[in-house]
């Protein structure tokens, strides 16, 4: 198969995710929006890796993935802490952090 179709899928899920992020309001689903971006950041890496005949990509993919994980396990942290006192998961009210 072409590595060219690979790079249009990561291309498309880049802009799903984009737009997710910019037109949602709900802090998760935001959140999987970032890591869809991530993981499309990811097929590229890959692709272009496997196009120049190198591991450099793939280990920058690992390394991504490893980030994405700890930004997963802190970003829902302060999502359950902001639900408990605002009651609303929206971004919206994020911006209030005064109590």
């Amino acid at each position: 198969m072409n590595p060219v179709y690979y790079l249009y899928l990561a291309a498309l899920l880049f802009t799903i995710g984009a737009a997710g992020v910019l037109i949602r309001r709900n802090a998760i689903v935001v959140f999987m929006c970032i890591e869809l971006m991530l993981n499309a950041c990811n097929l590229a890496f890959v692709v272009f890796s496997r196009m120049h005949g190198n591991l450099d990509g793939q280990i920058i993919a690992f390394f991504t993935m490893v980030v994405a994980a700890a930004e997963v396990v802190v970003g829902l942290a302060i999502i359950v802490s902001i639900f408990r006192t605002r009651h609303t998961a929206s971004v919206d009210d994020a911006s209030l952090m005064k109590l």
